[in-house]
């Protein structure tokens, strides 16, 4: 399965209106416009995955663990023509499939139900051993989660598991924008690493450097890649 975008005709310059059609008691702005790069470049240039092809079994799965705020996720999705953009206009109300935490059984192109912190790490590796039992060599399987989600210890669980396991098709991004209540000694790359990750750190907002960290080969490894995002006060 070759990669596929669908051109729908909306660009990257486009998602702050698209966001924008979203309003309501939204307490998670800042959290949602945190991961708005990462989204855009891994729809736009890296995920195997479109409308046409949501249920393709050799399809890549995006799992947005960070799914509190998800105001970016559903702006990409509605550019991407995963659903109509006239659904974004009813984000968050009585009767939209947009809630404030994504569903996979509401909306097109989901793969998780998300939003509680730690939760998606450990499905996506799940995910990830589902597809290697299942003899799917192709399919990659992305996770984007907070740097604050690393103080839930199902998520040490799950990257302790991933590296011995070799686990060479799970992908996670971290979000870093100094959230996180303990941090690490050396930053965050430096704890997958000493599991045996391939990792990478980057500035979230630099698009070519996104591609080149997501796209960047790891033999044998999974891969993470640590987003670098100012924290806006």
């Amino acid at each position: 399965m070759t990669q596929v975008t669908a051109d729908t005709g909306f660009r990257y310059e486009d998602l702050s209106r698209l966001i924008a059609l979203m309003s309501g008691a939204e307490k998670h702005a800042p959290a949602a416009h945190s991961t708005l790069d990462v989204l855009w470049v891994l729809y736009d240039r890296v995920l195997r995955v479109d409308p046409g092809t949501a249920e393709d079994v050799e399809r890549d799965r995006f799992l947005l663990s960070k799914g509190h705020g998800p105001m970016a996720y559903y702006a990409v999705l509605a550019a991407k023509g995963f659903f109509p953009v006239g659904w974004l206009n009813g984000f968050g109300t009585y009767g939209s499939p947009l809630g404030h935490h994504p569903d996979r059984v509401l909306v097109p192109g989901v793969e998780i139900g998300s939003g509680s912190l730690g939760h998606g790490l450990p499905l996506a590796v799940g995910s990830a051993l589902g597809l290697r039992a299942q003899g799917l060599d192709e399919p990659a399987v992305w996770v984007l989660i907070g740097d604050a989600e690393l103080d839930e210890g199902s998520n040490h669980e799950a990257l302790a598991y991933a590296g011995p396991a070799g686990l060479e098709n799970l992908h996670t991004v971290v979000i870093d924008n100094d959230s996180a209540t303990h941090g690490w000694p050396g930053g965050i790359a430096s704890r997958f690493e000493a599991a045996g990750w391939s990792a990478v750190t980057v500035d979230g907002r630099d698009h070519a450097a996104l591609h080149a960290a997501f796209t960047a080969p790891h033999p044998g490894r999974p891969h993470v890649v640590v987003a670098r995002v100012e924290k806006k006060q």
